[in-house]
């Protein structure tokens, strides 16, 4: 299919797409999937309703006609899926242009690493919300240790993967003071740690601004021990404001999306596990592809659709937050898109 550049509302090209490719996930952390509400008898998604891995290589290749660079595979924790390595290797078959990029919890990562690097994964995220084990526990509200994803980050490095990146939540009163404790243990080691404020995805983590450790203050709390100094961005659109140590023991991130919203510069969209397409991580409805695609709709039809979706995008959610013009409606949980 011929390569169309496509832009939104706002002049924003598609270069981003995002792939959750199950709503699982082993771990409750209470800003995603608190276990009050994601509890024992929650039903999550049948097998059948997932789409196919065919199925999502289709989308791909209508997506890649668009000039999409990145696919990232999100969940839930997307090592849940059976066979995930499977879909790595078929993407990067059919798109060896692309970057594949995969965000988990880690827990899975000592007995996956090996094959999803040998499949053609090119980079890993991995969460990571406390190096205190009490903090951490209490936050992934599952019993699994800092040891344990601390060995899928080293299972990671040891199979090759060099860009490893780490995320951390940052929500006040519960693990603020792990933000220096944390910038020191991966200072000098190569990877690259990216704080997040806490969001106001879903409608299910009790989400209140208090709760928000600003940008500001995470990089104030690191600079006066270890001084840093900004680094331009490593691409437009990139999430996370970068900083480096000015010792050269590495660098940091921090992904503002509540403080100092970036919504100007956004060129993604998610697509659900079940082939709902959305255009905004605080969007309230997506778009059903996985119709399009049982239907009988031919690619060509696919991707009209979607290119009609996207140039008609004015999303702005978190700059109406931050202006205080956000509109009050539901919004799609975290676990059922990705981050």
């Amino acid at each position: 299919m011929k390569k169309e550049t496509i832009q939104d509302q706002f002049n924003r090209p598609l270069r981003d797409l995002r792939i959750s490719v199950t709503d699982r996930c082993n771990f409750r952390c209470r800003y995603c999937m608190p276990r009050e509400i994601f509890g024992a008898d929650h039903a999550f998604l049948p097998r059948a309703e997932l789409l196919t891995f065919e199925e999502i290589i289709r989308l791909a290749g209508i997506f890649h006609g668009f000039g999409l660079e990145k696919i990232r595979l999100t969940g839930g924790e997307p090592l849940l899926r059976k066979d995930l390595e499977k879909l790595i290797n078929m993407l990067r078959d059919h798109f060896p242009d692309l970057e594949l990029a995969l965000t988990t919890n880690g827990s899975v990562l000592p007995y996956k690493a090996q094959a999803l690097r040998e499949a053609g994964l090119d980079r890993v995220t991995v969460s990571l919300d406390a190096l205190d084990d009490e903090i951490f526990q209490a936050m992934n509200d599952a019993g699994f240790t800092v040891g344990q994803v601390l060995k899928g980050i080293q299972t990671a490095e040891q199979a090759g993967f060099e860009d490893i990146k780490i995320n951390m939540v940052v929500k006040r009163g519960v693990n603020e003071d792990q933000i220096l404790p944390m910038a020191e243990f991966f200072r000098g080691t190569g990877r690259i740690l990216r704080y997040i404020e806490y969001m106001d995805v879903g409608n299910s983590n009790g989400w209140q601004n208090e709760q928000v450790v600003p940008a500001k203050e995470i990089l104030q709390t690191i600079h006066r021990a270890h001084p840093l100094e900004p680094l331009d961005p490593n691409y437009p659109g990139e999430v996370a404001n970068r900083f480096r140590y000015r010792d050269g023991k590495g660098e940091i991130g921090i992904i503002a999306s509540v403080t100092q919203p970036f919504c100007g510069d956004c060129t993604r969209l998610r697509l659900s596990a079940v082939g709902q397409l959305f255009t905004c991580l605080f969007a309230s409805e997506g778009h059903d592809l996985r119709d399009l695609l049982r239907g009988g709709k031919t690619d060509q039809e696919i991707a009209a659709f979607i290119s009609s979706l996207w140039r008609s995008r004015d999303d702005a959610y978190s700059e109406e937050r931050f202006a205080g013009q956000a509109p009050d409606r539901d919004k799609v949980e975290m676990s059922y898109i990705g981050g």
